[in-house]
């Protein structure tokens, strides 16, 4: 299976409160984000991984650049694909990776997306048996500013995305693993100009794709100085 990371934003928040380093290498623990689901994604035996990184992050680029050069002699059956462009949103994002997912099952999530590394290995299980067009990673706990909730039914298969809490349990982790079905709608929300992964998220379920949650004890995303500290001990733990 093919895994995805959208490493392009600007991380403007960390940059803003003090980080002097562009957020994909940002350490937690001593690793850099990027690398971490570099190895993570490794381990599951990625067939290829595929990143877009932002073209004014120059030393983002020679990192991974090196990284490809290293992974080539470690691990030559995962090969690693970088796309250097600067996009609107991560939903853009996603469109300019999607040329490169289009034959097979993937897996997609953001460089800045924490999560337990067991728990996301029974993740990718699950979705590699699953008969559903897409497998979202869901959460309930909520550290988020602007959360998306995520309406499930008692078979945890996906209703809706809502941005206020309704009746929902559970809010989007970030973490997707969809068919090469969801590029369809993807293509389609980029050709009407919608923007944002959480509209793209709302008309996959409009477009009647069935897609399926599975719950995580927490995922973090790391937008600010504190989320650092916060993201490493919850790794440690």
């Amino acid at each position: 299976m093919r895994y995805a990371i959208i490493a392009a934003g600007e991380g403007s928040r960390l940059s803003q409160e003090g980080v002097k380093v562009n957020k994909p290498l940002v350490r937690l623990n001593g690793e850099p984000m990027i690398d971490r689901l570099i190895r993570i994604f490794t381990e599951q035996g990625a067939t290829e991984i595929i990143m877009i990184v932002n073209d004014k992050m120059s030393e983002v680029v020679s990192h991974v650049k090196n990284l490809q050069t290293q992974y080539q002699y470690k691990n030559a059956a995962c090969p690693m694909r970088l796309v250097v462009k600067s996009t609107p949103s991560s939903m853009h994002s996603f469109f300019e990776l999607s040329p490169y997912l289009s034959k097979a099952p993937f897996c997609l999530t953001t460089v800045d997306t924490i999560f337990n590394e067991k728990e996301f290995s029974t993740f990718i299980g699950e979705f590699s048996r699953t008969t559903f067009d897409g497998m979202m990673a869901v959460t309930d706990f909520v550290d988020d500013e602007k959360p998306l909730y995520v309406g499930t039914d008692d078979k945890f298969n996906i209703t809706g995305f809502y941005d206020e809490k309704c009746d929902c349990s559970y809010i989007s982790g970030g973490i997707y693993c969809l068919k090469p079905i969801a590029l369809d709608t993807l293509r389609r929300c980029v050709s009407a100009g919608n923007s944002r992964m959480r509209n793209f998220q709302r008309q996959l379920v409009a477009d009647g794709l069935e897609l399926q949650a599975f719950p995580f004890s927490k995922i973090l995303d790391v937008d600010h100085v504190g989320d650092i500290a916060k993201a490493e001990e919850f790794l440690k733990s």
